[in-house]
C-alpha cells in the first residue's frame, strides 16, 4: 500500500461506511493485487460491489479507482527489498538452505524489524502512551490468542510497580466484566494483530463508549483497535514462520513499561524492595545465580 493512500485511509477510516472500510482493509492486505487486478476482480475478492471501490476512492479524495490502482502500480514498480514484490517470496527465502542458515536469516530479519522501531513517530507514540498510562487511575490490559502473552507481560510488569493494573484475561468467560468498573480516568492497553479477534475489537468499542483512552499495540494504522486521537504503537509481524512474529510487539511492550516506571511515583523503589522481601519470604525462586547485572 502506498504511503499517500495509507495516510488518506488512516485519517478517514473511522468515518467511512462499513462496506468502504471492508474494501479499504482488503486493499491494505493485498497491495500487490490492488496494483495488478481489475477493479471488478478486486471488488469480488474483497466481497463488495465494484461501485464500492469507486466510492472508496472518491471518499479519499481521488477522481476514481483508476487513480488508486495507478498509485499501487507505481509503488510496485519502484519497490525494493523488502517491498511489495518481496512479500510473498520472503518467507521461502528465510527458510531456504540448512536449518542453521534459515535460523540465521530469521534472526537477522527480526533484528532488523526491532531496530526499525526506533523511528521518531514510534518514539513519540511511546512517550505519549507512557504518559497516558502513568496518569491513569487504572490500566486495563487485554490481548487474546497470540497477543495474550504481550498483554499479560505488560500487566505483570505494571503490577510490580503499581496496584492500578488489571488483566482482562477471560478466565471463566468473565474477562470483560472488569470494564464495568471502568471510569473516564482509566486507560485500556490492548494488543492485537490481524486477523483481529472479535472480542478484542468489541472491547475497544465498549471502552471508548465508557470514555476510556486506548493505547493500542497493533500491526497497522488501519487496525480497528486504534482509537482516534489516542496513541498507537505499530509493529511489523511478518516472519519466516507459519505464524506471525510477536517479537517486535514484545520489544515495544518492554520499552513502554520501562518508560512508565521511569515516571512513576517516588515510592517505586520502596515498593520493589517490599516485593523482593515478600518473594524471599515465600522462597519463590531457586537459589541458583543468574547472569550478573549492574
Amino acid at each position: 500500500m502506498t504511503e499517500s493512500f495509507a495516510q488518506a485511509l488512516a485519517a478517514r477510516i473511522d468515518s467511512l461506511p462499513a462496506q468502504l472500510q471492508k474494501a479499504a482493509r482488503w486493499i491494505e492486505a493485498h497491495p500487490h493485487d490492488a496494483a495488478l487486478l481489475s477493479m471488478r476482480e478486486q471488488a469480488g475478492r474483497a466481497g463488495v460491489q465494484p461501485a464500492t471501490m469507486t466510492r472508496l476512492a472518491q471518499a479519499l479524495g481521488y477522481d476514481g479507482y483508476d487513480t488508486v490502482r495507478s498509485l499501487h502500480a507505481d509503488a510496485l514498480r519502484h519497490a525494493r527489498q523488502p517491498g511489495l514484490v518481496a512479500t510473498a517470496a520472503r518467507r521461502n527465502k528465510l527458510q531456504a538452505g540448512t536449518p542453521e542458515a534459515a535460523a540465521q536469516a530469521m534472526v537477522g530479519h527480526g533484528a532488523t524489524q526491532i531496530a526499525a522501531l526506533a523511528d521518531p513517530a514510534t518514539l513519540a507514540s511511546l512517550s505519549q502512551a507512557a504518559t497516558l498510562i502513568g496518569q491513569a487511575r487504572r490500566v486495563f490490559c487485554l490481548g487474546l490468542r497470540s497477543s495474550h502473552a504481550v498483554a499479560w507481560h505488560v500487566w505483570y510488569a505494571l503490577s510490580l510497580i503499581s496496584e492500578r493494573a488489571i488483566l482482562l484475561d477471560g478466565v471463566g468467560n468473565v474477562g470483560l466484566d472488569g470494564l464495568a468498573q471502568a471510569r473516564e480516568t482509566d486507560v485500556l492497553f490492548v494488543c492485537g494483530v490481524a486477523p483481529y479477534t472479535r472480542v478484542v475489537v468489541e472491547a475497544v468499542i465498549q471502552a471508548r463508549a465508557l470514555g476510556l483512552r486506548v493505547v493500542a499495540l497493533t500491526d497497522s494504522p488501519l487496525s480497528p483497535l486504534i482509537a482516534p486521537g489516542d496513541p498507537a504503537l505499530i509493529v511489523p509481524t511478518d516472519s519466516g514462520s507459519f505464524l506471525h512474529s510477536m517479537a517486535p510487539a514484545f520489544a515495544l511492550a518492554e520499552v513502554l513499561v520501562a518508560l512508565v516506571a521511569r515516571g512513576d511515583d517516588p515510592a517505586l523503589l520502596a515498593r520493589l524492595d517490599g516485593l523482593d522481601r515478600q518473594l524471599a519470604a515465600f522462597n519463590t525462586y531457586h537459589p541458583s545465580k543468574g547472569p550478573e547485572t549492574s
